[in-house]
Formats: structure tokens, sequence, C-alpha cells
């Protein structure tokens, strides 16, 4: 799946980079500046469209992946309080600290 969201945005970069020199030969007319600025836009989003193809889901939704990692460190404390006090201190302990080293 990854080489084909890479080739899709190599495709996509690509289409944005031809109607980017488009749209600046279209901005040296005067009369057909508006059309320029259009066609500009237009790749500007492409190129960004292309940009979160190739990146990874952390770099594209970090939001969304911290939650995740937080939910995992919550099922990980849940987890480690169904022992007795003693593994209670002992796995709490060891919960925190991968916590914290997470967060960091």
């Amino acid at each position: 799946m990854k080489p084909l969201r890479w080739l899709a945005g190599g495709l996509v970069w690509t289409v944005a980079a031809l109607l980017g020199l488009v749209g600046a030969l279209l901005c040296v007319t005067i009369v057909l500046l508006p059309l320029g600025l259009g066609v500009l836009m237009l790749a500007r989003r492409l190129v960004s469209v292309s940009a979160r193809l190739m990146l990874p889901r952390a770099a594209r939704h970090p939001a969304q992946e911290a939650g995740r990692a937080a939910r995992r460190q919550g099922r990980d404390a849940r987890r480690s309080v169904r022992g007795g006090t003693r593994q209670l201190r002992r796995k709490g302990r060891k919960t925190l600290k991968k916590a914290r080293s997470a967060v960091r």
C-alpha cells in the first residue's frame, strides 16, 4: 500500500508542478492574470495533497496518534492495577516511568 501511495503522491506532485508552470505563464500576460492566479492556487493545493500522501499517518494526524498513545498507556495502567498492593506499586512506578518517557 505504501508504494502505491508514494506513486500517487509523485504523480499528483508532477501534475501540480506542471500546473504551477502553466499558472506562472498565464500570470505573465495581464489579460489572463485572474485565470493564472486560480491555476496557481490549484497547484498549491495539489502540492499539499501530494505531501499528505507521502507522509506517514503520525505526521498527518498528530492529535489522533497522541490520543492512541494515551489510550494505550491507560490500558497498561489498568492492567497493572489488577494485582496486589505490592505489585501495584511496582507496576505503577514502571508504567509511570514509561508514560513520562513517552511524553518527552
